[in-house]
């Protein structure tokens, strides 16, 4: 069990504060890992903890949330810090408190989140170290070329994990087929931008003004349209986040195939990590993803 004093002593080192009274008490909201609000003399804080061996998961989702602050068009929580504290890996952010969403406030999400793929931008695909997508590791190895990063960083190494969790057979066939064949698919030339890389309804919230706030991030550059497929995948965005979206960035005419070509990842991702009815799903998508290129 962590110790929550020595955790609040790292934090109060973090940021200046000395701290008499520490408490924290169990809260929703992690469900990889065991989620606290930290109460510090009336500072409070929102902590995750996890598996000792698991504490680079937490470097790189501070690193992630880092960068979206960096860009600064849309609320992202501040990381103050993280570190291991016997057997537990433990991440403290900053605690926002999250309410109802405003009548405008899905419209300027979406806005916002638009804005975020227009002015963060880089020069190549993929990100300067690898994170976790839920608890799976995700390679975020640099390439040029968005058609290889899709292949080898994405789908590819999703195949390779369902191959070691036994998912064989017609899942694997198919998708070796639609490896080989899916750059046909990306009919456009998409500018490596700054993505969440995991934004369905659970990471994304509302201040206390209506404000969007996004958080737990798989953080890299890649193509503006798979932040914005996952925001279909599971729902929980409608249509005024899409139209605040495009109030900003257009959507291309190839987008509704390509959706199901990034969501694929999402929902292989998940048939590794719970079974279930998650392969077959991945096994449709895969069959109708080929379908058009007959």
């Amino acid at each position: 069990m962590a110790d929550w004093r020595r955790i609040g002593a790292a934090i109060g080192n973090a940021t200046g504060q000395d701290f008499a009274h520490v408490t924290a008490r169990p809260v929703g909201g992690g469900s990889i890992n065991h989620s606290f609000l930290l109460n510090a003399d009336g500072r409070r804080y929102f902590v995750k903890l996890n598996r000792a061996e698991l504490s680079d998961m937490f470097t790189a989702e501070a690193e992630g949330l880092a960068a979206l602050r960096q860009c600064g068009a849309i609320r992202v929580p501040t990381p103050i810090h993280h570190n291991i504290d016997g057997d537990r890996a433990w991440l403290a952010i900053e605690y926002i408190d999250l309410g109802p969403a405003g009548r405008d406030s899905a419209f300027e999400a979406g806005r916002r989140l638009a804005t975020m793929h227009q002015r963060c931008r880089a020069e190549r695909f993929g990100w300067h170290r690898d994170n976790t997508i839920g608890s799976t590791h995700q390679p975020n190895a640099w390439r040029d070329d968005w058609v290889d990063f899709w292949r080898d960083n994405r789908l590819g190494f999703q195949l390779e994990e369902a191959a070691r969790n036994g998912l064989r057979g017609e899942l694997q066939r198919r998708g070796e087929e639609l490896l080989l064949r899916f750059p046909a698919l990306i009919e456009h030339a998409p500018r490596p931008s700054l993505l969440h890389g995991d934004l369905w309804g659970g990471n994304i919230g509302y201040d206390a003004d209506g404000e969007p706030v996004i958080f737990d991030p798989a953080t890299y550059y890649g193509d503006a349209e798979a932040d914005l497929a996952m925001t279909e995948l599971f729902g929980g965005f409608g249509h005024a986040f899409h139209d605040g979206y495009q109030s900003i960035l257009k959507i291309d005419l190839g987008y509704p195939l390509r959706k199901v070509l990034y969501n694929l990842y999402h929902i292989l991702n998940h048939a590794n990590l719970f079974g279930g009815g998650y392969p077959g799903q991945a096994l449709h998508m895969m069959e109708r993803l080929l379908g058009e290129l007959r």
